[in-house]
This record gives C-alpha cells, structure tokens and sequence, in this order.
C-alpha cells in the first residue's frame, strides 16, 4: 500500500494507542501467573494481537474486547508451534518463557523478523538448563529441555529484549539465578520491565543494571493491570505538530518509564512550545533549531527525530547509530537514502547521525517494510515542497494500525 503526504497544517487531537512494549509484557506475565488478569486499556496492533495468539496456544482461556483483554491460565498447550509475527520483542521475550513448559515448541515469524539475528540467545539458556536452537541464527527457533535457572552472562549491546525474557521467566525456575550483563543499553526498558514483574508479585535485585538475583520458585498472581498510553507512537505526532501546526495527545503518562518519553527533552531543547499536565500533552510550531540528543537508549525515535532536525536551522547531532543495524531495517542506512531523497543531506559519523536541516523536495520514498520509518516519512511529508509518495505504507500495522487515520483526520 502506497500513501501520498501533501504539504498541510497538522492539528492533532486524539487519545493515543496504548503501549505494545507493556501490552507484550503483561500478556506473558498473565500467561505465568495463577488465575486471572485482566489488562485494560489494551493494544491492538499486529505486535500485540500475535502475542495474545500465542496466549491461546499455551493453554489460556482469552477473552477480548474493545477495552481490555482477560487472560486465565489453564497450563495445558494446545499447540507447539508459535509465531511472533514480526515481534522482535515477543520473539527475545517468549523464548525464555517457553523454556518453562518443559515440552518441545517451535517459535517462527515472518517478514523482517527472518533477517534478524538470533543466535545469542543459545549459550545463555544453556547455562540454565534449556536447549535452544535457531536456524542458523536465525528463526525458527526449536525449543526442548526445561528452564531450571543457574548463572550466566548476556551481551546487552544490542538489545535489551533477551534480558527482558530472562528476568520475566527465571523467577518460576526450580534453581536461583544470576545474570551477568555487559554492555547494557537501553536501561529503561529494562526498568520497565523490572516495574511490570513486580506488579504481578515478582521480586528481582537488580545490581546497577550489570548483574541480576533472581531468587527461583516464586509465583505471578493474576492481577488487573491498565497498559498505559503509548510514547513511541506519540512522538511522531508530537513532532508534526512541532513542525507543522499543533498536537494535543491524550493517555500519555508524563511519569512513566518509557524510553522515547525523552521526546519531550529533545522537543524542549529545538525551542519548540509544550504543555504538559496529567491528562494531555500539548505541541504548538514555531522556530526550531538544531539539537543534540543521545538515542543509545531510545533507538525507535531515531527516524522520526531524522524528521524533525531536517526541519531544523543548523546541524542536529543523533547519537546512538550502532544501534540501529537490527531493527527491521538497517535504519541508518535507511534514514539516509530516505531522506536523500527528499534533498535532506545526511552523514554517518561513527556512533553519530548529522542531519542538516533545509528544504524538504518531496518525491518517492519508501518505508524499507519498517513502520517507524513510514511514520518518519510521513511527517517530513507535512511541509515538502512536493508532495511525498510512500511506498509500502502499510508497515504501520505492526505498531499503530490507527495511524493513518489519526495522521490524515489531522490535517487542515
């Protein structure tokens, strides 16, 4: 599906899609825990409705609705082969947990998901008394042997997803646990995950994000849990209407532990107008100029921040480049060719991404099948001097099914 972005005045107001990281992470606690949970305010996305799927198939009753979700657990599998979809998050997170189940099973995906790697994930659950195996290094991925604990040590330079897995599934295995981390990034995701595991009555000592005691044998309780608004989602929104009229976005939580919450920092920092409080959050235009910002923890703004210092005066600096050689595209490479195309000149510095800004030409580009770079496209879009044809558009679905719609009823 390809979409066509006019130059327009944008005047967001709308309430914002939950957040898939927790919705992910609720649902495998829920799968975990005695009786029943109950998540409001659930997301829907292809993420999301991938790993209530995979819900079913491990022996749970689901039930949904437009506005919450109820999981109960039975503890019988029905089926032994799972996908992820293109979750990368749902694939890192659910392998640990399926080594809980001591039965053999098979967790698959499709699209981008095929070209990212894997294999780390062997040796550590080894050490703990799972077998995993993926193709190659890559998915499908064949699970047998039980989860039992012990100790060992994850690169987290990459991500910090595997680690997520680990922390949600070790505290149900028969031994204690030690995790050793080296070269952790993006730290508040792991904080999010520790705020989750804990409001389903888990109990982890973290020791300065470089080693983790898990004490073995504990169990998760059903509980009601409300997914709270979604920042990622937000902030290309945030920043259409930093560059291009005004956002107000409702069900964002100015305390929450999101990583791209920084949006604001950055937004704060180019000089753009923002009101805060704790039912909305509100962007108006005016001038912007060039910014600093260290992405290393919130690698999924990087595109979207690529459309905002392109609308910038001077030379914005994005640190954080290393981590974006694995995501559904290579999105440094992609940012650049992208962009190029609309007449933004961009340069790879090392660990570093300059963005000159100027003069948005419009043209064809295409969304590389990544659907925040879709989004980044579409809000370079709102100020071209041509229009800007977006190909494979659709890639929104993974995330933000709504988001065309909330994008196009936008503007003016």
């Amino acid at each position: 599906m390809n979409k066509l972005v006019e130059h327009s005045e944008y005047n967001a107001d709308f309430t914002i899609p939950s957040s898939k990281s927790y919705m992910q992470r609720a649902v495998a606690l829920a799968i975990l825990a005695d009786g029943k949970t109950v998540l409001h305010n659930p997301d829907f996305s292809n993420d999301s409705l991938a790993i209530i799927e995979i819900a079913r198939k491990l022996g749970c009753s689901v039930q949904n609705s437009t506005d919450r979700v109820e999981i109960k657990t039975f503890n019988t599998i029905t089926e032994t082969n799972l996908s992820v979809g293109e979750a990368g998050l749902g694939l890192r997170l659910f392998t640990p947990v399926c080594c809980l189940f001591g039965t053999n099973i098979t967790i698959g995906g499709y699209g981008t998901l095929l070209k990212r790697p894997m294999l780390m994930m062997e040796k550590p659950l080894a050490d703990l008394g799972a077998k995993v195996k993926t193709t190659n290094g890559y998915i499908p991925i064949t699970i047998s042997g039980k989860l039992t604990g012990g100790e060992t040590e994850i690169d987290g330079s990459e991500s910090s997803q595997f680690l997520t897995g680990l922390l949600t599934a070790l505290p149900l295995a028969e031994k204690d646990s030690i995790i050793r981390v080296k070269n952790l990034k993006s730290t508040p995701y792991v904080d999010m995950t520790l705020d989750i595991i804990k409001r389903f009555g888990g109990e982890i000592t973290n020791y300065n994000y470089q080693t983790f005691g898990i004490k073995g044998g504990q169990k998760y309780h059903g509980t009601n849990y409300t997914v709270e608004g979604d920042w990622s989602s937000a902030s290309g929104h945030l920043i259409a209407g930093a560059t291009a009229g005004s956002a107000t976005i409702y069900g964002l939580n100015p305390a929450s532990l999101q990583a791209d919450k920084a949006i604001i920092n950055v937004l704060m920092n180019c000089g753009a107008h923002i009101e805060i409080d704790t039912e909305k959050v509100v962007v108006k235009k005016r001038e912007l100029n060039a910014f600093r910002f260290d992405a290393t923890d919130s690698p999924d703004l990087f595109p979207v921040l690529a459309s905002l210092a392109a609308q910038c005066n001077g030379v914005s600096i994005i640190k954080g480049v290393t981590r974006l050689a694995h995501k559904e595209s290579n999105r440094a490479l992609a940012i650049q060719e992208e962009f190029g195309k609309l007449g933004i000149n961009i340069q790879l510095d090392s660990d570093n991404m300059l963005i000159t800004g100027g003069k948005i030409s419009g043209g064809r580009v295409s969304s590389h099948k990544d659907h925040r770079m879709a989004m980044a496209l579409a809000i370079a879009g709102l100020n071209a001097i041509n229009p800007v044809q977006i190909d494979d558009a659709d890639a929104v679905s993974k995330s933000y099914p709504k988001f065309w719609d909330h994008f196009y009823m936008s503007l003016k």
